[in-house]
């Protein structure tokens, strides 16, 4: 089904080269669109390889990645990002389709467990603070019309893995978006990131990922799941664990309780540290 995938990506990034080319030249973010479009890419590896070159030099371009830059520049040509996506989705020759979930220019709103709020997505992760919910800005941001049409014809939807609250959760959030989700009787399938996140998810198990989803949703937009099951290597722990990231607990009996079919599966990459 490799040639029929549809990856649908969250445009509300604001950290680095993104952040400065969408304060800058007023497009929505390329980094996240630019990782699926190597990512589904059929082309030499010199070629994926070049995309993701980062500059580590040079005064106004130190930081931005050269797809980053590519995909800028691909906007002032074809006339807008939309397009410059489709035009860069030739250039690559990618299996599938690459499409931002919004094409409005939508920031994140966080609140946090003890009454405060921070807004850009940037911002959001902060350890110590638990995160209550996300909101978009603003708040009848439009979904792209294509990721509707895309939902309705898909044979399976697949959430995740990514960041619970800066990626999966705002895609959920556009327009009728859940709505359309809900309506399909298809598999509608979660997989869970194997470690947490410093700031946003710590100290979180499965169950709470996908409780977090269900209670911004407020609907039935996932039917099951896939949790992890393999074990990291010893030096892979200590590395994550100093960026503040640990294991996701499968708590198996909560999640079926909540009534999900459960998968469990060794999805760990032994290869890539990411």
């Amino acid at each position: 089904y490799t040639s029929n995938i549809t990856a649908i990506v969250a445009v509300a990034d604001e950290g680095g080269s993104s952040g400065r080319l969408r304060e800058e030249f007023g497009i929505l973010p390329p980094g996240d669109i630019r990782n699926c479009l190597v990512s589904l890419a059929e082309v030499p590896q010199l070629m994926r390889d070049l995309f993701q070159y980062r500059f580590q030099e040079g005064n106004g371009i130190k930081g931005h990645s050269f797809g980053n830059l590519f995909i800028t520049a691909m906007t002032q040509v074809a006339g807008s990002f939309k397009d410059a996506v489709k035009e860069s989705s030739i250039v690559l020759a990618i299996r599938g389709k690459v499409l931002p979930s919004s094409l409005d220019k939508i920031r994140l709103k966080a609140e946090y467990s003890d009454g405060t709020a921070k807004v850009g997505e940037d911002k959001i992760p902060d350890e110590g603070k638990a995160i209550k919910s996300i909101h978009l800005l603003p708040q009848d941001a439009k979904p792209n019309p294509e990721i509707i049409e895309a939902i309705r014809e898909a044979e399976i939807i697949i959430f995740g893995p990514g960041s619970l609250f800066t990626s999966i959760i705002p895609n959920l959030l556009i327009g009728q978006v859940k709505e359309e989700i809900v309506k399909r009787d298809v598999i509608k399938l979660y997989i869970c990131n194997v470690m947490t996140q410093a700031g946003e998810t710590d100290g979180f198990t499965a169950s709470d990922h996908l409780e977090m989803i269900i209670s911004h949703t407020k609907k039935n937009v996932i039917n099951c799941c896939l949790v992890n099951s393999g074990r990291l290597k010893y030096h892979l722990l200590i590395k994550y664990a100093q960026e503040g990231s640990f294991p996701v607990i499968f708590d198996r009996e909560r999640l079926k309780k909540m009534g999900m079919s459960v998968f469990e599966a060794d999805v760990v990459s032994r290869s890539n540290y990411l």
